[in-house]
């Protein structure tokens, strides 16, 4: 009889035991997905990432961003959620930090692009008129210098 009960506590114990070992999974439509990109058809695969919470220290969540270049992530609280990118590329290191403001139902509300980013046809614009302004004075300035030389002769 004690061995019939000890048996049975064995194989009991043997059996919960593997049922600790199961690994179980839910899937869910909800969170945030950044897509980040060099340009429209290159994307930063593979970049690592680091995710803080609203007046976090320690990150919420960190890794790699996929093959395509995103990042998904489930807050838990709402505020501002601050993704913090880092991608190399073939020109060198780049990074990008993206806030993503988060309302009391858990979903994206807004999210904040750097001033560069909202503007960037009219920054390479002012940037083209600078630099044609730029080479016109200083061949205007050349060619004065020379006339001045010529005169003087």
């Amino acid at each position: 009889m004690s061995r019939c009960l000890l048996m049975t506590l064995l194989l009991l114990l043997i059996y919960s035991g593997a049922e600790a070992h199961s690994v179980h999974y839910q899937v869910e439509n909800k969170g945030i997905s950044v897509r980040v990109f060099y340009a429209e058809d290159d994307p930063a695969s593979y970049s690592s990432y680091e995710i803080f919470g609203p007046g976090d220290k320690i990150t919420h969540q960190k890794g790699r961003t996929d093959r395509n270049g995103f990042v998904s992530f489930l807050p838990d609280r709402k505020g501002e959620w601050i993704i913090k990118v880092f991608g190399e590329s073939e020109h060198g290191m780049h990074g990008a930090q993206i806030e993503v403001n988060v309302n009391e139902n858990l979903f994206m509300d807004s999210f904040k692009k750097p001033l560069v980013a909202k503007y960037t046809k009219a920054f390479v614009g002012i940037s083209l008129i600078l630099a044609l302004f730029g080479l016109w004075a200083l061949t205007r300035s050349w060619k004065k210098g020379r006339t001045d030389e010529q005169r003087k002769s």
